[in-house]
């Protein structure tokens, strides 16, 4: 067999198999990591490769063996809420966790949604990828861990897990009912979560964002339910309650401008990629916020402090300068209203009204227009463009376009 059959075979599995790893190990590094010995393992014994079983059933089966020999040599991963009780004093500096301790990583959506498929499998593939079920999925036995997330995430059939496993049927009921009843201890309810495509979780994450980036704690406490929580990872620290999230979120808001933030998916939540201003001027890379959202408001916001590495992940730079967070802000707010004008029979046309929507801006004068990235200018323009037209190498001076779209020049 040649490589390219070999990837025609197996290929449309590789999203899927790395959301079953993610589930399995609780961060998103290693889960790569599995997967592509996933994919070395199947190349080395594909010629053994019998077809008893699908090409399907056959990679999730060496995935799930790879992940549970990966979790023998570590502990679980955690998010502070797991780890104590929240802290009463938001005044106080964030307490160190002990070195050594894992935490469960945040993955985007872009990566483990499955394309093609109708909207019930893409919410079904969300909701089974959501933070509180991951976190609490750590407190299951690596083998109970994988039994469930086979028989109740991915409905395979007892016979074939017990394969999988090298068990039996029996003794894979017997792992799903523990498992049943540990997870019903440990997970908190998800039901209310809300879609990150929804007008109001969009409408959410816009109040939080305007949040930090104006200094804003008005709209912070508009967005935030009674009962919210705050958890940062790197600290055992978190706070629970709007009032004390308050009093924390006044330490750490800083002035206007100080932050820039851009929106994204993670976990099949809203989230948004943070940057703060450094000593130059520019806008450093801190990490990703995932929130869990509800039609009443935020009830969690998840802080990762990943850094550079973390936002590359979600396909974004390590730093950004001030115009080019200005335009990044100005493009959000051009999808935002997009997205609001929308109505569910009217979505393929949003695309072309935040188009149309940019150029009016002009915001695509250093960052390219929607889908081009930050800091890059289109070809035969300068970065001294300015709201009057925009300079050209030759000189000249696009002041505007006619009502065919063609340049006026000066």
């Amino acid at each position: 067999m040649t490589s390219g059959e070999f990837t025609e075979q197996t290929g449309p599995f590789r999203g899927e198999l790395l959301a079953h790893c993610y589930r399995m190990l609780g961060s998103a590094d290693e889960a790569e990591d599995l997967v592509q010995e996933t994919y070395l393992r199947a190349w080395r014994a594909y010629g053994t490769f019998e077809g008893r079983s699908s090409v399907r059933t056959w990679l999730y089966r060496i995935a799930t063996n790879a992940c549970l020999n990966a979790l023998e040599q570590r502990g679980r991963r955690a998010l502070p809420s797991g780890l104590g009780t929240p802290s009463g004093d938001p005044d106080a500096p964030p307490g160190a966790a002990e070195p050594g301790l894992a935490w469960v990583q945040p993955i985007p959506d872009a990566l483990v949604t499955p394309a093609g498929q109708d909207p019930a499998a893409i919410v079904t593939a969300r909701e089974s990828l959501r933070l509180a079920l991951i976190a609490s999925l750590q407190y299951l036995p690596p083998r109970q861990r994988a039994v469930l997330l086979l028989r109740e995430a991915l409905g395979v059939p007892a016979a074939e897990v017990a394969a999988m496993l090298g068990t039996s049927a029996v003794a894979v009921k017997s792992m799903l009912q523990r498992a049943r009843a540990r997870l019903d201890e440990a997970a908190p309810a998800l039901d209310d979560l809300i879609e990150p495509g929804d007008p109001r979780a969009r409408e959410l994450l816009g109040q939080y964002i305007a949040g930090f980036e104006h200094a804003d704690l008005e709209s912070l406490e508009k967005a935030l339910r009674a009962d919210a929580a705050i958890e940062m990872t790197g600290s055992r620290t978190w706070f629970s309650g709007r009032v004390t999230c308050l009093r924390y979120l006044a330490h750490v808001i800083g002035s206007a401008g100080d932050w820039r933030m851009t929106a994204t998916a993670a976990n099949g939540q809203p989230a948004a990629a943070a940057y703060y201003r450094d000593g130059d001027g520019g806008y450093q890379a801190l990490g990703v916020a995932v929130l869990g959202v509800t039609t009443g408001g935020i009830a969690r916001i998840t802080v990762f402090g990943g850094g550079a590495g973390l936002v590359a992940r979600f396909g974004f730079p390590a730093a950004v300068s001030v115009l080019a967070a200005q335009v990044d802000a100005d493009r959000a707010r051009v999808h935002a209203d997009a997205g609001a004008c929308a109505d569910a029979g009217a979505r393929a046309r949003t695309g072309a009204h935040a188009d149309g929507c940019a150029r009016r801006l002009r915001v695509g004068v250093v960052a390219g227009g929607c889908g081009t990235r930050p800091g890059r200018t289109r070809p035969g323009r300068t970065r001294g463009a300015r709201r009057g037209g925009t300079r050209r190498r030759d000189g000249r001076r696009d002041v505007g376009r006619d009502r065919h779209g063609h340049r006026d020049r000066a």
